[in-house]
């Protein structure tokens, strides 16, 4: 067989005659290893043809590790690094769908609470620390809402909710101390009362660099409770009070304890129970999984706001941009979230509930549950019981713990109307405005249960 010579070789390769020049010249040179033959060294290589030869071994090499890259990426998932700017960044990403202005701040909250031996990360650092804020556009004179998030959560899940509640109030979001885009210090907090200090204090100093008083302060889940806790504290500074399927206002003294301590009596309560008091947060387990991490939370979102809603369904586009945004608010440092053993029991029974100060109250109350709320709104009707100040509970339809999600045009209705004595003269006649409903059920608009200014009400 005729064998080309070196220079015909090289030639024809650099020509593109060869349609698989690599592939071709590498089980060339294996042949000859196999029987012995002797490799051509770069010596005989003719002069002029050397530089090319380099750009085409580079060439060739950058084509295999893409092939690489490719073909691997088939059977194992990209690691999505994270951090805050990520996390600002798909923040954005989630507000374009919101039309109202809004501005994006760093507040700075200092090192820790004036004159306090404990800074916010256990430290003698003097390093400042801040909490993440947006800023919505509003009318001049507008009444200021403060939102604080939940759980595992950050102000953007209130997306939904932004440009409605504009039209009425100044709406200020919030990330609290160590979620979202806030500051995450090392969380070394070693009680529960320390627990809470680290959230009211830090809320308090945000409030002092913000020179804000006079708000009425929205608080979700595990943010009402933090909600709730600061207006005992500095109830001077908030003229109402809303808390949305709030945490803590259920103890383990309660009924529903009692399925509970049955549950945890089991082999696998025991192992869920451990796993509480070690502090393993669902944080951990998104982290844990790496580049699995997005996919996991992606099927959650699709899940609780889609096929499992309790209301309207995410767009595909919402769905997405919150994937996106929560994906990366949970797998960044560890920081906030490991309040959770310190505040509640297994079972998210609070160990200091809100219920035993009900009755230190001094901030008028609305409390807004989903119907379908895991939260159960009980506790709430007990502690209006205790209550001095006006409290009403307000139960929206087609809404689980996420109500705002849910239903925003019903939650959206329950705030309007929570805070109907800064709209109108005549706040004690003022009707709950009709929600339009679901096709299936029967009544439309709305109705009282009890009258008075207790008052439960059904939207």
């Amino acid at each position: 067989m005729h064998m080309p010579t070196s220079h015909q070789w090289y030639k024809r390769r650099l020509n593109g005659e060869e349609a698989t020049a690599a592939e071709a010249n590498r089980s060339r040179l294996q042949q000859q290893r196999l029987k012995g033959g002797k490799e051509e060294k770069w010596e005989e290589v003719p002069p002029e043809y050397r530089w090319r030869l380099r750009i085409m071994s580079e060439t060739i090499r950058e084509k295999d590790a893409r092939l690489t890259s490719q073909t691997s990426s088939r059977f194992w998932p990209r690691w999505i690094p994270t951090s805050t700017d990520h996390i600002i960044a798909a923040e954005k990403r989630l507000l374009s769908v919101v039309k109202t202005g809004y501005v994006q701040e760093h507040v700075n909250i200092g090192s820790g609470p004036p004159g306090s031996k404990v800074r916010w990360f256990r430290s003698a650092s003097t390093e400042p620390r801040f909490i993440h804020t947006v800023t919505f556009d509003s009318k001049p004179g507008s009444p200021t809402l403060v939102m604080i998030h939940g759980y595992a959560a950050s102000q953007g899940f209130f997306f939904r909710n932004f440009d409605v509640l504009a039209s009425r109030f100044r709406v200020i979001a919030v990330d609290q101390l160590g979620w979202g885009g806030s500051s995450r210090p090392d969380f070394t907090c070693k009680s529960t009362e320390e627990t809470e200090a680290w959230f009211i204090d830090s809320f308090e100093e945000w409030r002092k660099a913000k020179n804000l008083t006079n708000f009425i302060l929205l608080g979700h889940s595990f943010g009402g409770y933090v909600a709730s806790k600061y207006s005992l504290k500095h109830p001077e500074h908030v003229q109402h009070l809303i808390l949305v399927g709030s945490a803590g206002f259920s103890s383990d003294s309660d009924a529903k304890s009692e399925r509970i301590t049955r549950f945890r009596a089991t082999w696998k309560g025991a192992l869920l129970n451990h796993l509480w008091e070690s502090n393993f947060t669902p944080q951990k387990l998104v982290r844990g999984l790496g580049p699995w991490g997005p996919n996991i939370v992606r099927k959650y979102t699709s899940a609780r706001f889609g096929t499992h809603s309790t209301g309207e369904i995410l767009t595909e586009e919402e769905s997405t941009l919150l994937s996106d945004y929560v994906y990366h608010t949970l797998a960044a440092k560890a920081s906030g979230e490991l309040c959770l053993k310190y505040i509640f029991s297994f079972g998210a029974f609070a160990r200091m509930p809100l219920l035993l100060s009900a009755s230190e109250w001094k901030v008028p109350t609305t409390f807004i549950y989903g119907f379908e709320d895991w939260m159960n709104y009980q506790g709430a009707q007990e502690a209006r019981k205790h209550m001095k100040v006006p409290c009403e509970i307000i139960r929206v339809p087609r809404g689980g713990h996420f109500a705002f999600i849910d239903n925003p045009t019903a939650f959206h209705s329950a705030v309007f109307y929570a805070c109907r004595r800064f709209f109108t003269p005549d706040p004690d006649n003022e009707p709950l405005p009709e929600v339009k409903r679901c096709p299936n059920q029967e009544r439309i608009g709305t109705a009282a249960l009890l009258s008075g200014a207790r008052t439960t009400i059904q939207v």
